[in-house]
């Protein structure tokens, strides 16, 4: 069984895209990670619980390009690795395993495949941020 979780688009400036995102939508801030070189804030729906990651990638000053804007859309499952298995069974190729820490503690375990389209796609376990 599968989730949708959040779209991820690049921005500029952190503070107008919240604002843009809770005035014309009433999205709401909903969990915020700050790394050396990117910033994630996360912008929940209330009514759905769906959510759009802004990724700020510091020190970048030319503006996004549609193309480069989009980032992933991200779906939690129960068991990341039994799930992995099926779409290697399906002749599908996944990418490895992974996991991302913040302040010495695991943020997420994750694993990126891509639609025939080239769109990436995020499936992370359902576990902290992403149940």
């Amino acid at each position: 069984m599968t989730k949708f979780l959040h779209l991820m688009i690049r921005v500029q400036a952190l503070d107008r895209s919240i604002a843009f995102y809770q005035d014309a939508f009433g999205m709401r801030e909903s969990h915020r990670l700050d790394f050396d070189t990117f910033t994630l804030v996360y912008l929940r729906d209330p009514q759905s619980g769906a959510e759009i990651e802004l990724t700020l990638n510091k020190g970048t000053a030319t503006p996004y390009t549609h193309g480069t804007g989009y980032g992933h859309v991200a779906f939690a499952v129960d068991d990341l690795a039994a799930f992995r298995d099926r779409l290697i069974s399906q002749g599908m190729q996944p990418g490895e395993l992974k996991s991302l820490t913040h302040d010495g503690a695991v943020a997420a375990r994750f694993f990126f495949i891509t639609d025939p389209d080239g769109y990436k796609i995020e499936v992370l376990s359902r576990e902290g941020h992403y149940v």
